[in-house]
């Protein structure tokens, strides 16, 4: 008689990071090297796995390397990309967004989006595509200066819109990778969506040039990992001061005089009164509408200038003083002239 057939082993579960079950304040004393992730099995590997198909798919045969780091970018002359910590684990997300606001990267939408654009980076990187002088002649020269902040025009047809904040306006470097990312995107329907726009010729260049790519050398295989997270000793705290400080920079000064006047200062750790950052982010949507509808600004720009607002009200630890209907009223008045500001000045950071 034949032998009944054995039921293949189960894969052993993987064990439970000792970090997951911590409370914020006990998990920012860890270092992130202690952390030990990986990018297999982490929340991010089946969206760099759709990566790579949808890279295979358009017939480029480069894989970019990709690693686990401090934040989105792509290194100079690296054809790789590096995935933020906080992206990797929903434990690790939850607490980037307790501590910035948001997740970037955070949706299944917004992490391609972003591994798209990177890929662009990546594929420029190995084949030094920008040397090419049709390259320069469409985007620019990518020696240009990077710059912190830059001045978007928000009507011009001339770029792409793929990532916010018209990212594809504040470099030559930017505006590659944006036409690349609209150009891998499935079922984008770029040349219907652009049609009769200047940009489109950026993209029908895309598509020719990645045509051409297997007949190119890749001219740069380094496989450095910059800013790996299993090689920094710093802990979740320091990082997330460091961090908020360099976002905040450049708009602190512009909040500080507005939320003084709105909001008291937190008078020792057992002021009783509520957060100024945790009002702020229980009206945000609801004067972030108001405030929309009475500027004419997109509800993605005003939610970028209200962002910036509560992470500076928790920085100078703020707290409500008043009647929470009268402040509801004051921090809508205070975000409509911090965006009317912020547009009217023209500049926008940069965070890539």
């Amino acid at each position: 008689m034949p032998k009944p057939r054995s039921r293949p082993k189960a894969r052993p579960r993987a064990r439970r990071p000792r970090w997951v079950g911590l409370a914020d304040e006990d998990l920012l004393e860890w270092r992130l090297c202690d952390l030990r992730l990986t990018l297999a099995g982490s929340a991010v590997a089946p969206r760099v796995r759709r990566l790579m198909q949808e890279l295979r798919g358009k017939g480029i045969t480069l894989r970019p390397d990709v690693w686990i780091a401090t934040d989105w970018f792509s290194p100079d002359d690296v054809p790789g990309i590096a995935v933020p910590f906080f992206v990797a684990h929903p434990r690790l997300a939850r607490l980037e967004a307790a501590q910035m606001g948001e997740v970037e990267g955070g949706t299944a939408l917004g992490c391609m989006q972003l591994l798209r654009h990177e890929a662009g980076h990546a594929i420029d990187h190995a084949y030094l595509l920008h040397d090419r002088d049709d390259w320069r002649s469409t985007f620019g020269r990518y020696s240009q200066p990077y710059r912190w902040s830059y001045r978007p025009r928000p009507y011009s047809r001339s770029y792409v819109k793929h990532l916010d904040q018209w990212y594809a306006q504040s470099h030559p470097a930017e505006d590659f990778a944006e036409t690349f990312a609209v150009w891998l995107t499935p079922r984008s329907g770029w040349r219907r969506r652009y049609a009769g726009w200047p940009a489109l010729a950026k993209l029908e260049y895309v598509d020719w040039l990645m045509a051409e790519l297997p007949s190119l050398r890749v001219r740069s295989k380094k496989r450095a990992r910059a800013e790996e997270v299993g090689g920094l000793r710093l802990t979740l705290g320091e990082y997330y001061a460091q961090k908020r400080a360099r976002y905040l920079r450049d708009r602190s000064k512009a909040f500080d005089r507005d939320l003084r006047r709105l909001f008291a200062k937190r008078d020792g750790p057992r002021d009783g009164r509520m957060a100024a950052d945790r009002f702020l982010r229980s009206v945000g949507p609801r004067i972030r509408r108001a405030v929309a509808r009475w500027t004419g600004e997109f509800q993605y720009t005003v939610d970028r200038v209200l962002r910036d607002v509560v992470g500076r009200a928790r920085e100078l630890e703020l707290v409500l003083d008043d009647n929470p209907r009268d402040a509801t009223l004051d921090a809508a008045i205070l975000l409509m002239v911090q965006t009317r500001n912020y547009v009217h000045s023209g500049y926008h950071r940069l965070l890539r």
